[in-house]
């Protein structure tokens, strides 16, 4: 399906890396949905979504140990491979915690166009939310030959846990065994191989790093960062921090800083003409036959002349988190149902009021109106524009 680009890094194989660079502003393509509240009441144990890692001919220290873990709080990514006295400069740079380099692209896997690294599976779980890191048979998987994808491309996109996929460019591809379902932490990363396969499959060497700056603002480390970055690199947040209003106060109401009677209507409208199109992983436009339930919100709030980010995750940065007993018609609801990453907001709904919301809730469903519920919610969004457009420039959404 296509996509637009919204992430800096090159397409793998057969695209012009200089002409896709170009197309991008930020780090990856991403689709963000999750399933509703329905399907989770009772997620299953991490282990579940690991294949079978008793055929491996690996022996059993082939990946180390889990590490000190990190959090990645800037990524960078440039069309070829990183300058070695770069990377050194910027792990002894003030206030850098650690450095991961891997291999970055925007790929073919099952069919879908996603954000796919390469890594280190000692090194590189160590970046990763809990439960994703702590799996010792996932990195061994992954060490094999395996692909792990995010837990939304599996459980929404319909791509089966064991399964051989197709993983590479438009033009040449190698089949893979999903080796676990897996999200990574970063909203743009849908795929996830060794550096080993990546290689194999043709994609750059160590053209982007992940950087854990825990004491300093991200912003304001990415400025710094370009004085010293190649011409054409590029550096993004990874997954900044939402914005939630002070103990006390409430988000604005007027000034022009959120949606006027009119927008919210309009968003509304829109949302009602999109009813009984089908759930589509990665959908956003009738050009996929469907919607996932970002791509409704994108589609539903441009109507009303607001620019949203694509995923779930950047949309909820697109106002002021609020609780949602405080929710009103056009705010959009955002929950974190992801087991692979706690925390994480993986789903989205626009509120219609009166305990209703109209989503995309998940694969084999269509866009419908649903009762609110609360299980793994994470508030409302009381979006404004000029905060939306902001955060969908910075990405490239």
């Amino acid at each position: 399906m296509g996509k637009p680009n919204r992430r800096i890094l090159p397409t793998i194989i057969g695209v012009s890396v200089l002409t896709t660079l170009a197309a991008n502003v930020a780090v990856l393509v991403a689709h963000d949905d999750k399933p509703a509240g329905a399907r989770q009441q009772q997620a299953p144990k991490s282990a579940r979504y690991v294949a079978a890692s008793g055929s491996t001919n690996l022996s059993p220290t082939a990946v180390a140990p889990l590490g000190a873990r990190l959090s990645p709080h800037v990524l960078v990514a440039a069309p070829s491979t990183l300058p070695a006295d770069v990377v050194q400069r910027i792990r002894g740079a003030k206030g850098v915690k650690g450095v991961e380099v891997v291999d970055a692209v925007q790929g073919m896997v099952a069919g879908k166009r996603v954000g796919l690294l390469g890594v280190n599976p000692s090194t590189f779980r160590n970046y990763t939310p809990k439960p994703t890191a702590k799996s010792d048979a996932l990195w061994r998987n992954l060490a094999s030959g395996d692909v792990a994808i995010s837990f939304t491309m599996g459980n929404d996109g319909g791509v089966q846990l064991g399964s051989q996929v197709p993983v590479g460019g438009t033009q040449r591809q190698s089949q893979l065994r999903v080796g676990a379902y897996a999200t990574m932490g970063i909203s743009d990363v849908d795929a996830v191989v060794s550096h080993t396969t990546a290689q194999a499959l043709g994609m750059p060497s160590g053209n982007a790093m992940l950087i854990s700056v825990p004491k300093t603002e991200p912003r304001t480390f990415i400025q710094k960062l370009r004085k010293v970055l190649p011409k054409q690199a590029r550096a993004v947040a990874v997954n900044p921090e939402i914005d939630f209003p002070e103990a006390g106060k409430n988000a604005p109401a007027s000034n022009g800083q959120v949606m006027t009677a009119q927008q919210v209507r309009t968003v509304i409208q829109a949302a009602y003409t999109r009813l009984g199109w089908p759930y589509v992983w990665g959908g956003e436009s009738e050009a996929e036959g469907g919607y996932d339930c970002s791509g409704l919100m994108q589609f539903a709030f441009a109507k009303a002349g607001i620019r949203l980010p694509r995923v779930a995750a950047d949309q909820a940065r697109a106002g002021w988190v609020i609780p949602y007993s405080k929710a009103e018609p056009g705010d959009m609801l955002i929950w974190a149902n992801d087991p692979t990453a706690p925390g994480y907001i993986s789903h989205i709904a626009l509120y219609l009021g009166n305990g209703k919301m109209i989503a995309a809730p998940r694969r084999g469903t269509v866009v419908q109106i649903q009762n609110v519920y609360t299980r793994n919610m994470r508030g409302a969004v009381r979006v404004s524009p000029k905060t939306a457009g902001k955060v969908a420039g910075a990405i490239g959404g």
